[in-house]
């Protein structure tokens, strides 16, 4: 209800009617999981610097439609970051322009549901560009892995404390690791945590 409200306003924002489709009802079992790499974690001040996301289909990663983007920041990278994500700013000489990205990028999420690992820093991230571009916030109904794995942990092992570090998880749920750290393996990781955690027993999506 809260989310419905909130979208009836910000619909009114929309500065460009080719995008109302955001606005529609999600798609029935159809998921893009995404995922940012940054010049830092401060979401009002550093910058995208990749993009990466896949579409979950009917508990299927649909890999030949994969979105990976490099972005050219205004930022400059933090050492920290790069140890992270290993993105260079030598990486980025023919990266694309970010009003361009976010562009293609709402075109390939449409109404979808978005998913993610700390998702609500990615969403802060795109929001960033989004606003000033079009006037509004992402619209899209929104699923964070850990809190499900949580929910399905506390009732497994109620009052014990559970730990939400991706690794962790990832190991919890049995699923490999596939190694190099950027946004694309990163969404193909977190949509196969989704995945796992959406069917097992007990586990409701809300």
């Amino acid at each position: 209800m809260f989310r419905t409200i909130k979208n009836y306003f910000n619909k009114k924002n929309l500065k460009d009617e080719k995008y109302l489709f955001l606005f529609d009802k999600p798609m029935e079992d159809e998921y893009v999981c995404f995922d940012c790499e940054t010049t830092g974690l401060n979401s009002k001040i550093d910058d995208i610097v990749s993009i990466g996301a896949v579409i979950i289909k009917n508990n299927t990663i649909v890999s030949s439609k994969k979105f990976v983007k490099f972005v050219k920041p205004k930022t400059k990278l933090q050492a920290d970051a790069i140890k992270i994500h290993h993105i260079r700013e030598c990486d980025l000489a023919d990266a694309e322009d970010i009003d361009d990205v976010i562009e293609e990028f709402l075109e390939y999420i449409g109404n979808r549901t978005l998913v993610g690992y700390f998702l609500e820093f990615d969403i802060a991230m795109i929001n960033k560009y989004l606003k000033p571009k079009l006037g509004i916030k992402l619209p899209n109904k929104t699923l964070e892995v850990s809190e499900i794995y949580h929910d399905y942990k506390i009732d497994v092992i109620p009052q014990s404390y559970i730990d939400l570090r991706f690794n962790t998880i990832m190991e919890d749920l049995e699923i490999p690791s596939l190694g190099k750290h950027d946004a694309y393996n990163d969404a193909l990781m977190t949509s196969m945590i989704f995945i796992k955690l959406k069917n097992l027993p007990n586990v409701k999506i809300k």
